[in-house]
């Protein structure tokens, strides 16, 4: 009887899957009839989680890296009563809905991350995995572990053929992750047919050489083989575990079995009636399942709330015998400290003489390691040149976990999904370094990082063509554009240390939006009077003594040129106006007020300064203003010498300024 209940159970979420595809009339049914076995029997009897709280800190994470298989997962939220309603289900792929084409974190409960891009997912798992064995390494004790859980991965081939696999898992490898344990679906099957066709590695050795231990289930529909090998990898800590668990694709629809039809388009009405029949189930009508059915997924959900109420329990003893633990912890996933900057003397002050803002942002992390305890992040090889290494504090690794500060390696794309993870696990607030013009590299998960709304942050040093001697493969220019255009991101480009202090403090007590930060390689005047006024994105740095009737608007490095351009332009009789604009996404969320009073409208003549792309600039300069900044790559040289022979001198400025 049991047997035959659970063999209704996965076949629940095969039916459901294929009506809901069916009913879109578009989707993926392929993984979710061939994955179902192996995520019933996770869920059933080795997922720690709890439906009533899907925010619990102790639960176990479970990541649909192949995030196209969407409807394996909403069908597994919908049985364990997570919110989602049949209807939901019904509602698949459709616009506002719960149930919409991949898996989006803060719009269906239950959804850990946002999963799409294929191989995201497990740089996130590999995230959340380093997060728990921080955090256990932080606050458990002897007969007190409230820090003990795991994150299980569910991939398939298209994401191991993406690099950022490569990058992620070879660092979980290395960072003995034991409490991540990854089930690859392993069905020889890409859109364009047989995996063979451009696939023919042997994945078991590649991930056994990045560190991992493997285990193989011949038949992805044997429950009882699947459970061994989550038994197995639940009881070796020595090492994280890949499971492959070799399944056929669109199993159990016969004209489509095996076959990349089955992979991303609906399985049709007749072969779904075909399907329901080798399934031997008991109805043809759309979106049914037996009430018994129904009945068993709920004594399973109940039976999981135990944990819960446990750990809970333990928690009020915890209280108890490590009151300041406790109230460490209450610091680690509150609010307090971040918000408390503003009004830090050490916090906001001025340095005393010329700097790079990238010493300035080391400068910074310093007082924040002092004043945020969780903050936790690194760089991609690059510390010593990003500063992004918090002084005095240990390196995380296998042998001392409770390190903050990590070394990613030549990673930017896994880096910042890692950090991802980290900050979507909970408790830590994460960051990454590495040089502005790789932002390309890691620009793919900083997007996940704004569809999300989780306020990563990335240290981008080296901000222009005053990297200098690198050359153009190292000198940034359209990368700010690029980073600006992206919705629910925020860009903060600093001139000084204030300002610096003003864009980390911003980030920190982000809640919903990530921030970049980019920073100069060469040292830079300090110009900025009171870091706060960055905080609203733009500010008048200098006015003159009548009228203005020109805008100098500049950012980062160019500011000390634009106050130079506008002491020449002074002398001539010229009334100039210098905005410093750190960050347009904080301008724009100003009021129009405060906006009209920095940038008028009846002052037309206006110019903007970037030793970067221009582009973007022209919703601030308007028809008669003029944008300097770069048309080329750049080139090789000493960083003064390339500033002016691309014309960024303040006598070519000034000229500019006459010609508007």
């Amino acid at each position: 009887m049991e047997k035959q209940i659970e063999e209704q159970a996965v076949n629940a979420i095969r039916v459901l899957s294929a009506d809901a595809i069916q009913k879109a009339k578009s989707g993926h049914p392929g993984l979710p009839l061939g994955a179902a076995p192996m995520a019933y029997e996770l869920w059933a009897h080795h997922l720690k989680i709890n439906p009533e709280n899907p925010e619990w800190e102790d639960r176990d994470r479970f990541i649909l890296s192949a995030g196209h298989g969407s409807m394996l997962l909403y069908a597994l939220l919908h049985l364990y009563g997570f919110g989602l309603t049949k209807e939901d289900l019904m509602d698949f792929r459709q616009l506002s809905s719960k149930t919409p084409g991949h898996p989006e974190y803060r719009h269906t409960a239950g959804v850990e991350a946002t999963t799409g891009p294929l191989g995201a997912g497990l740089a996130m798992a590999v995230g959340m995995a380093a997060a728990e064995k921080h955090l256990a390494a932080i606050f458990n004790r002897p007969g007190f572990e409230i820090v003990n859980h795991r994150c299980y991965a569910l991939c398939g081939d298209g994401c191991m053929m993406e690099g950022i696999s490569s990058e992620a898992l070879s660092l979980a490898g290395s960072w003995k992750l034991d409490k991540l344990t990854i089930l690859y679906d392993s069905n020889g099957i890409s859109i364009e047919g047989s995996t063979d066709l451009a696939f023919t590695e042997d994945v078991e050795k590649r991930v056994q050489a990045f560190g991992f231990k493997t285990l193989i289930v011949p038949d992805g529909n044997e429950l009882a083989a699947i459970s061994r090998a989550l038994e197995t990898a639940e009881a070796d800590d020595s090492a994280p575990y890949f499971i492959i668990v070799k399944t056929e694709i669109g199993y159990g629809c016969p004209g489509k079995q095996g076959s990349e039809k089955a992979h991303g388009e609906p399985l049709g009405e007749e072969n779904i009636v075909k399907m329901k029949e080798f399934l031997h189930w008991p109805s043809q009508e759309p979106f049914y399942v037996p009430a018994e059915v129904y009945t068993h997924y709920r004594e399973l959900a109940e039976s999981k709330r135990d944990a819960e109420r446990s750990w809970q329990r333990k928690m009020e003893d915890y209280r108890g015998r490590f009151p300041e633990l406790y109230a460490l912890w209450k610091r680690y996933y509150g609010r307090e400290d971040e918000a408390a900057l503003l009004y830090d003397k050490d916090f906001f002050r001025a340095a005393e003489k010329e700097e790079a803002t990238r010493a300035s942002s080391g400068a910074v992390l310093q007082i924040l390691k002092e004043r945020i305890p969780n903050l936790f992040g690194g760089s991609a090889d690059l510390s010593p040149s990003t500063k992004t290494e918090l002084k005095g504090e240990p390196y995380f690794s296998a042998e001392n976990p409770s390190g903050r500060n990590l070394h990613f390696g030549v990673r930017e794309l896994a880096m910042a999904g890692i950090a991802n993870g980290i900050l979507l696990h909970g408790g830590l607030r994460s960051y990454v370094g590495t040089f502005f013009v790789f932002s390309d590299y890691l620009k793919p998960m900083a997007r996940l990082s704004a569809l999300m709304r989780i306020p990563q942050i990335f240290v981008l040093t080296h901000d222009s063509i005053g990297v200098g001697e690198d050359g153009p493969t190292h000198e940034p220019v359209e990368q700010l554009a690029m980073l600006r255009a992206m919705p629910n991101f925020r860009v903060f480009r600093p001139c000084d240390r204030l300002e610096t202090e003003a864009a980390w403090y911003a980030a920190l007590n982000s809640t919903e939006t990530p921030t970049a930060l980019v920073l100069s390689r060469q040292n830079l005047p300090q110009l900025c009077p009171d870091g706060r006024k960055a905080l609203k994105g733009a500010y008048i740095l200098r006015e003159p003594e009548k009228e203005p009737e020109y805008i100098l608007i500049a950012t980062g490095s160019e500011l000390s040129l634009a106050l130079e351009a506008e002491e020449l332009l002074r002398e001539e009789g010229y009334a100039v106006r210098v905005v410093s604009m750190p960050s347009m996404d904080l301008f724009e969320e100003q009021s129009e007020e405060y906006r009209e009073s920095v940038l008028p409208k009846r002052i037309r003549k206006r110019l903007s300064l970037e030793a970067l792309s221009t582009f973007g600039w022209e919703r601030y300069i308007g028809l008669d203003g003029k944008a300097i900044g770069m048309e080329s790559f750049g080139a090789s040289a000493p960083a003064k010498l390339l500033l002016r022979h691309f014309g960024f001198t303040a006598e070519r400025i000034a000229e500019e300024v006459k010609k508007l």
